[in-house]
């Protein structure tokens, strides 16, 4: 499943032709909530997520950055770059709780229907439900956004609601989903997280076109103002109709949200110091150990914290264009993993913080480990000769070093005999060629934060008689390039949730290769690795899914699509304290700004705090 949220990136549901005609006059029970295997954590009668204050305060405001820039406020196109926050206006039929692996519960839907083998759904809306200027949510508007999304949307969505063959409105508070197969257990959740647009609003306007213009929501806030590029306000919506669901309890209490955009990352950190925002989140370790040795943090009026969460790790790192010529065999590419020293960097860049990521599902029980065994050797076993054999007798490594950078030798040589092996011999210049070709290539960044971890890779790739240059470039040039698949290395990430589904088809699926805007950057066009994703989507259980999950995870990682980089399985925050917040935080996510909450008192402190600061 993909994480709740507008976002640039495309999924997919795999076709599959099963007739949904037996089904058809079939009655289920109407639920509060689905889950993608077992049963919800929470009763019908719930009254609010265990991880929420149902009593927390409403006011205040809370400021919080982005880096980057904006120039649209429709996040739902290929066009543009989204406001941060702008998801905020919007509510989905359902929403997940954040303590479990993938359930959804009623928001704008106050009960869903579906049968046994999960070939259709339908939510019954709740009658209260209403736009922000007032007018009523109906079941029109959600088939309405369902064909706008797979008319004019991104290919995402395209994609993503590929096996949903009609959408219909039975009556105006009931739309129904009917799926093209049976068995994808992930679909029926999938439409439950579909952000809900307002037909009378989008009606004679350009949706697939960039904009400005405040949209109309149904969500908790509404847009207050806009500074293109610099920044977004947000207002809580008065009387805002789903306040006081239990999935909303406690939840949504500031009345103002504020998004400042920085073009620059230093002046970025700077201005949490000087009290320019309130929160952040740290992704770079060498700012987290070096950088907050400030006044506001040793006086304790910026909090720092580590936060311990289970979610997958993902996976990181320098991923190769595999449509590029050079890129094509995974002889090539596994021997360019020889030249990353992780151990030596991540002492010099990170403080020794990170962890080597070795699965693309890594700080999960999804993660393959160990050899393959039990049901997992059984699904492999039948890609026996067509699959790596080292799937079957090794758990994937990466090359390691002492962290001194003075043992690199054994690796390059490593790297020289595997690319003496692949064809590539030392030409003119002490360069690799391997006839007319030029193991010549471009490292493209997004960011100029991985400069520093990319220049001894490439210092090492040079002494393999690579020729290699580094280029960074701005976010919406760098989009663009993704979305033409127009590089030839570049720092990639593929995130992952508990419960992989149908988001696996466009990171790795075939027919995604040449999709423009698709996840499929690596280009992978292989039918094993297909027919793993269709066995995740419609696997009947948990166990099932883990072990195909592994089964697939075990193929990506010894193709060598690309060079892992690093994680760490905790968050880095920093905020300045005055904010209340949950006793407890859940196991999948941070609460902030969600259920945190504005406090009085410590507010007025920090204040007069920031009054002194400023003067000295």
């Amino acid at each position: 499943m993909a994480r709740t949220g507008l976002f640039k990136g495309l999924l997919f549901a795999v076709l599959v032709g099963v007739s949904t005609v037996a089904y058809a006059q079939e009655t289920p029970p109407a639920m509060h909530a689905v889950a993608m295997h077992g049963t919800p954590k929470y009763p019908a009668d719930f009254t609010h997520f265990e991880y929420t204050n149902p009593d927390a305060p409403k006011g205040g405001e809370i400021k919080l950055a982005a880096a980057g820039t904006f120039d649209t406020l429709n996040g739902f196109i290929i066009k543009g770059v989204p406001a941060p926050g702008i998801g905020m206006i919007y509510q989905p039929l359902t929403s997940k709780s954040d303590d479990e692996a993938f359930t959804q519960y009623g928001q704008i839907a106050e009960s869903v229907e579906m049968p046994e083998d999960r070939s259709w759904v339908a939510f019954n809306l709740r009658k209260e439900a209403k736009w922000s200027d007032g007018k009523p949510l109906t079941a029109d508007d959600v088939v309405f956004t369902f064909n706008t999304l797979m008319k004019d949307g991104h290919p995402f969505y395209r994609a993503y609601y590929a096996n949903v063959k009609e959408a219909k409105a039975e009556t105006p508070t009931r739309v129904k989903f009917t799926f093209s197969m049976a068995g994808n257990r992930e679909l029926p959740l999938i439409m439950g997280e579909m952000q809900v647009l307002p037909k009378h609003y989008w009606e004679g306007k350009k949706f697939d076109a960039t904009t400005l213009e405040a949209p109309i929501g149904s969500g908790p806030y509404k847009v207050k103002s806009v500074d293109a590029g610099k920044r977004i306000v947000y207002e809580r919506v008065k009387n805002w109709w789903g306040e006081n669901l239990p999935v909303n309890k406690g939840q949504y209490n500031f009345d103002t949200i504020v998004y400042d955009v920085y073009r620059d990352e230093t002046v970025l950190l700077q201005a949490l110091f000087a009290g320019e925002y309130d929160f952040r989140a740290e992704n770079q370790a060498k700012a987290w150990n070096s950088e907050y040795n400030t006044v506001p943090v040793k006086e304790g009026w910026i909090k720092k914290e580590e936060i311990h969460h289970s979610l997958p790790s993902g996976m990181q790192g320098f991923i190769f264009n595999t449509r590029r010529p050079i890129f094509a065999d995974a002889l090539t590419r596994r021997a360019l993993g020889y030249a990353f020293d992780f151990e030596w960097s991540n002492k010099q860049f990170a403080f020794g913080s990170y962890k080597r990521t070795n699965s693309y599902f890594d700080n999960s029980e999804l993660a393959s480990t160990g050899r393959p065994q039990g049901r997992e050797l059984e699904i492999l076993e039948k890609y026996r000769g067509k699959i790596p054999n080292e799937v079957f007798v090794d758990e994937f490594k990466s090359p390691s070093t002492n962290g001194t950078g003075s043992d690199m030798r054994d690796n390059l040589s490593m790297a020289k005999r595997l690319l003496a092996e692949a064809g590539w011999g030392m030409g003119a210049g002490k360069v690799l060629v391997r006839g007319a070709e030029v193991l010549k290539f471009e490292i493209l960044l997004s960011s100029p934060m991985f400069e520093r971890w990319t220049a001894p890779f490439v210092a090492n790739l040079k002494k393999l008689g690579a020729v290699v240059t580094v280029r960074s470039i701005d976010p919406t040039q760098y989009q663009n390039r993704m979305d033409n698949f127009d590089f030839d290395i570049t720092v990639g990430s593929f995130g992952q949730s508990l419960s992989p589904g149908n988001e696996q088809r466009d990171f790795w699926g075939s027919d995604k290769v040449n999709v423009k805007g698709s996840r499929n950057l690596i280009g992978i066009k292989d039918p094993i690795v297909d027919e793993l994703i269709s066995q995740i989507i419609t696997a009947k259980d948990r166990e099932e899914l883990v072990a195909t999950t592994r089964a697939l995870d075990r193929i990506l990682l010894w193709s060598y699509y690309l060079i892992p980089h690093w994680h760490i399985d905790y968050f880095r925050i920093a905020y300045w304290d005055k904010f209340g917040r949950p006793e407890i935080t859940p196991k999948y996510g941070l609460g902030i700004p969600d259920s945190w909450w504005y406090d009085t008192k410590k507010a007025a402190t920090v204040a007069e705090r920031l009054k002194t600061l400023k003067k000295e």
